[in-house]
């Protein structure tokens, strides 16, 4: 069927929807990663985003109930330069048109990806329309530009749980009791495993994973949960999760954030760190075209090696605006030289911008996990 991809700047890019008709919008951006595209698709991070896949041939694997990080799709629409309509995998249950098509979500083929990107790597990431019904180049291109700045939203609100639950044996399970009555009666194995609550600002299923598979016991709360709940919860730490947009408009988390420092020992990763920056009296700024793939070399500067990492962000942390009295600066992205992670110099505060639970990506930073553990351990 015959779409139509429109870059606010005036760019087109005729192109086919392998899932029907239909209209969808957002912030155009890109994703060099080769593997992973369920992954991708179900990240809260990219919510309100138009996805390109700059790996040529997608959907070969199938996809699968297993290969989730949140409980739905979540990106606006999916770009790819051609569509493998025949899976090939013991591991497939379905096609990925399927998939897209069952939560309405549209998927285009058939344009230059490597066209698309380069003009969103040179001109930066901009709002797009796509519509199979509307073929008119400038009306696609005026409703591109009508359709709301990525700067200044609160995605997170529309990504977080709006309940708590606990990570039981690699799925969520609902809480009984809703989040004002909740208390340090709520953890089921104190003894044994690291009690941990989880700020949900569109949190990554395998972020939970990992941090089960180092001992800890999690409860994930809703990212708007105030301050004086998580006192009543008396955990072992704080992990600060991943979410979409500007984090600058998600002032409550902050304000959340900068009374809970000092009380237990804190972790962010992706939007995380971004709060826990603006918190600590930092600034945040917005990328050209982001950081979005599983191939972003960071450097450790506490032990010079160099990480492989998987990234999702539009947003960082403005280095400059940091104390330094206060932070002192773990990991700087060796393509642009930006902020990949920090530690506070007082507090048992630390946090990366990248993300060390890959899916997908390498695994080089797993670490951080542990050292969270550590960290609670000497508190």
């Amino acid at each position: 069927m015959n779409a139509l991809l429109a870059l606010e700047d005036g760019r087109t890019f005729p192109c086919h929807s392998f899932t029907g008709p239909g209209e969808a919008w957002g912030e155009a951006v890109f994703n060099t990663s080769m593997t992973g595209y369920q992954e991708v698709l179900t990240d809260p991070s990219y919510r309100g985003q138009v996805v390109t896949m700059t790996y040529p041939l997608i959907g070969n694997y199938g996809v699968n109930s297993e290969d989730v990080e949140s409980d739905r799709i979540q990106v606006a629409a999916f770009v790819v330069k051609e569509y493998q309509k025949t899976p090939s995998n013991y591991r497939s249950t379905g096609t990925l048109a399927d998939y897209l098509k069952r939560q309405c979500v549209m998927g285009i083929e058939d344009l230059d990806t490597r066209a698309l990107t380069l003009h969103l790597r040179n001109a930066g990431a901009m709002r797009v329309f796509i519509s199979t019904v509307d073929l008119n180049p400038e009306s696609c291109v005026q409703k591109a530009r009508a359709i709301p700045s990525m700067v200044g939203q609160d995605l997170a609100t529309r990504v977080s749980s709006p309940h708590p639950y606990r990570w039981k044996d690699g799925k969520p399970v609902p809480l009984e009791s809703d989040i004002q009555s909740l208390n340090h009666h709520v953890w089921q194995h104190r003894n044994d495993k690291k009690a941990v609550v989880a700020f949900d600002y569109g949190i990554k299923y395998n972020i939970l994973r990992c941090m089960a598979s180092v001992g800890c016991e999690i409860i994930v709360v809703p990212g708007s949960t105030p301050a004086s709940i998580i006192r009543d919860m008396r955990p072992d730490g704080i992990f600060l999760s991943n979410g979409p947009g500007d984090p600058e408009p998600v002032q409550y988390a902050v304000n959340t954030i900068r009374d809970l420092i000092g009380f237990r020992p804190m972790f962010g990763i992706c939007l995380g760190i971004q709060l826990i920056g603006l918190a600590l009296g930092g600034r945040t700024y917005k990328l050209k075209f982001g950081h979005r793939g599983v191939n972003q070399p960071v450097k450790n500067l506490m032990t010079g090696r160099i990480e492989i990492t998987s990234q999702n962000h539009g947003f960082a942390v403005d280095i400059d605006t940091l104390n330094a009295a206060d932070v002192e600066i773990t990991h700087i992205n060796l393509n642009d030289n930006t902020l990949e992670g920090f530690r506070h110099k007082h507090q048992a505060v630390f946090a990366v911008q990248y993300h060390p639970e890959a899916s997908p990506g390498p695994h080089d930073a797993q670490y951080l996990f542990n050292n969270f553990c550590r960290l609670m351990e000497n508190f």
